[in-house]
């Protein structure tokens, strides 16, 4: 009866991890698998509450078919006591009519609430299980999407100090090298000159400082004489 719960032991079998590892996406795979599994389960529904408008119509038409059986035989009293035989023949026959009746649509009945009761189980049990393959489906997801992680960064980190890192770095290394080398020869250099420029300075200045004192020296030589 139930044909769409076929799709359902496919998704909660043993067959749930081989199509997760064909899958591309097995994100994608998974809410597909529960959208499947919410089609089947509006399909139990729409089956339990057509079983249970078929229970509830034949509970109404045997019900009413008692009540017709009855009534009858209060009918075919009240004939009696009224010495109308007759009419109490015929309202016997009509009793008796209504409560075959009422005997062949209280079996239909029974039946129907047999099956009506087997489907709501059924449809409990699905529910039950689409609850539990929610759960399992969100745990998937979140380990999915941590494997997926945790590749992204194991790729990431793979590359950091990889040969073309690595070679990469060592190359800036020899440049920052080279211009430090490059700055303490240009100080040594400055420093060089500058020493140079000092010692000529200093020359000039001794110079200057000699022929001031001859200068003097003459001046008062001639204020002597």
């Amino acid at each position: 009866m139930f044909q769409f719960f076929k799709r359902m032991k496919t998704v909660v079998g043993s067959e749930l991890n081989a199509m997760l590892d064909k899958a591309e996406d097995p994100v994608k795979m998974l809410d597909q698998f529960m959208r499947e599994m919410e089609a089947d389960i509006r399909d139990a529904e729409a089956a339990v509450a057509k079983q249970i408008a078929n229970e509830k119509m034949l509970q109404k038409k045997y019900e009413d078919a008692e009540k017709m059986a009855t009534k009858r035989q209060e009918q075919a009293v009240k004939a009696l006591e009224a010495e109308n035989e007759d009419l109490a023949r015929r309202a016997l026959e009509d009793k008796k009519t209504y409560q075959s009746q009422a005997d062949t649509l209280h079996e239909s009945y029974i039946r129907a609430k047999e099956d009506a009761d087997t489907l709501r189980t059924k449809l409990d049990e699905m529910k039950s299980e689409y609850n539990e393959m929610k759960l399992k489906k969100d745990s998937l997801k979140a380990r999915a999407e941590s494997a997926k992680t945790r590749t992204k960064m194991n790729r990431a980190m793979s590359g950091i100090g990889g040969d073309q890192s690595r070679k990469g770095f060592e190359r800036m290394e020899e440049k920052v090298l080279q211009f430090e080398a490059e700055a303490e020869t240009s100080d040594d250099m400055r420093s060089s000159s500058r020493s140079l420029d000092d010692e000529l300075d200093a020359l000039d200045k001794k110079n200057s400082v000699d022929d001031e004192l001859a200068a003097l020296k003459k001046q008062i030589g001639k204020e002597k004489e």
